[in-house]
């Protein structure tokens, strides 16, 4: 049975297995998409690796501070990115003990509050028995350059006003767990099309259009 150095040792490897994976997909993308995935926009960040039932992953740009008490830090470096892995455990950080989840329902949101962590760069788990494989690593990382691609490409659209044509799909994999898509700008003018002769109103694409029987009906008196 592997001892507490030779986890920490597995999973600092696993992360940097992740974020290799990661720079590969990025290569394959045009200079400015790969500027603005998040890994490679903040060039430095931590990773906090908090083992409850499941082992979460979060990665932040929010400073952890010095490591106090029995807090181990390693740290990492490849190809324009630095980052440290920095462990939580029960034993260093008691409330993790009581944390209610499962494999199948990871408690996210809880163990972010515990770290006091609000940034979020990505946030992964691991139920128990996972090995921390090259294969996998490669799938995750891979995976998560898509879904970081994907998210920008949609906040883009949004920004370009491009709200009023077709939506664009997210890939099927890789897809983060929070919802990718940006809120939906309030209404506002779109652009005139082809023999039109002004803009539209464009509508959330949440938001359904009104039928006849719902539209304000004009009363002409006298």
């Amino acid at each position: 049975m592997a001892g507490p150095e030779q986890m920490r040792q597995a999973v600092a490897g696993y992360v940097a297995a992740i974020h290799r994976s990661y720079l590969a997909q990025a290569d394959t993308f045009p200079p400015a998409v790969r500027g603005a995935m998040p890994l490679l926009a903040a060039g430095q960040f931590s990773v906090a690796a908090a083992a409850a039932r499941n082992l979460h992953l979060i990665a932040t740009t929010e400073p952890l501070g010095p490591p106090r008490g029995q807090e181990v830090e390693l740290a990492a470096r490849d190809d324009g990115l630095a980052w440290t892995v920095r462990f939580f455990d029960p034993v260093v950080l008691p409330a993790l003990g009581l944390v209610d989840e499962t494999a199948e329902a990871p408690a996210f949101a809880e163990i972010r509050r515990l770290l006091g962590v609000v940034t979020v760069l990505y946030h992964l788990t691991a139920s128990p028995g996972s090995t921390f494989s090259p294969h996998n690593a490669a799938h995750v990382g891979t995976g998560l350059a898509s879904g970081h691609t994907a998210a920008g490409r949609a906040a883009q659209w949004w920004r370009s006003g491009a709200g009023c044509g077709p939506r664009p799909r997210l890939p099927r994999t890789g897809r983060p767990p929070a919802a990718a898509w940006p809120p939906a700008p309030r209404a506002g003018r779109c652009p005139p099309g082809p023999g039109s002769f002004g803009g539209s109103r464009r509508r959330s694409p949440r938001q359904p259009a009104a039928s006849a029987r719902d539209r304000p009906r004009v009363v002409r008196s006298g």
